[in-house]
């Protein structure tokens, strides 16, 4: 498993998660937290290259507000 990095912001009902570093999931990854339960799925990836930020929209249930300050985690495909 990989960090995928901490969730910053809420925006229009999508976690925005700053990498830690230019290693990233790619669009359509589906994202864990620390429980290893499936919080949503990568929608987008924007930002600098060096660290960018993905765009996750949570899945049914999961309050995106629930998610702030929570680190992320994906399994390497």
């Amino acid at each position: 498993m990989q960090r995928a990095g901490t969730v910053t912001d809420i925006a229009q009902n999508v976690a925005i998660v700053r990498c830690p570093d230019d290693d990233h999931p790619e669009i359509g990854a589906r994202l864990l937290d620390e429980n290893l339960d499936t919080v949503g799925r990568v929608v987008d990836v924007f930002g600098p290259v060096e660290r960018p930020f993905l765009a996750v929209s949570p899945d049914d249930g999961v309050r995106p507000a629930s998610l702030l300050g929570a680190v992320l985690y994906y399994r390497d495909s």
